[in-house]
């Protein structure tokens, strides 16, 4: 089965974390948080918003961004309002790592500026009062993308209803 990683650098709203715990949980994907973060990971709101898929997780906590490039090695795929290439556009190899930054700032320019060709944006209107998506609802386009891509391994394709048969 393939391994798909996302990284969440330095989250700043509970919310949005949970929300992506569960997008993984549900995917099959890794979570790696890099602190600091802008909650404790016991927080309520965290917890309300994943709280179901908590033990489904396979989830590193990292300190920061050069203790999680000590430990990890791969395909890094930057996501930013910042970047040039669409993110459907490129090619998600096995064991790839989806970066998302921060809700208030993305992630570090020097990071993205030492890897142009791996950074990718998810294409939207331009208009300076939407400056970009929510945070977890842009992990769950960038973690579907590549699932897409490798044909939605291990996962459920087809529901049932409760008082009918297809």
């Amino acid at each position: 089965m393939p391994t798909l990683n996302i990284v969440m650098v330095e989250p700043e709203i509970p919310q949005n974390t949970g929300n992506v715990a569960r997008t993984c949980a549900a995917t099959g994907a890794r979570l790696h948080l890099v602190g600091p973060m802008g909650f404790r990971i016991d927080d309520k709101k965290l917890k309300r918003a994943g709280l179901d898929y908590w033990h489904l997780l396979d989830i590193t906590y990292y300190d920061s961004l050069s203790d999680f490039f000590s430990q990890n090695t791969g395909n890094f795929f930057f996501f930013s309002t910042k970047a040039t290439h669409i993110h459907s556009d490129m090619h998600y190899p096995d064991n790839c790592y989806l970066f998302f930054g921060k809700e208030t700032a993305g992630l570090p320019e020097k990071l993205l500026y030492e890897n142009p060709d791996h950074c990718v944006r998810i294409p939207m209107l331009n208009n300076p009062d939407a400056r970009s998506l929510n945070l977890s609802n842009s992990v769950a386009i960038g973690v579907y993308e590549v699932l897409r891509q490798w044909g939605y391994p291990n996962l459920l394709c087809k529901g049932q209803l409760r008082e009918y048969k297809w």
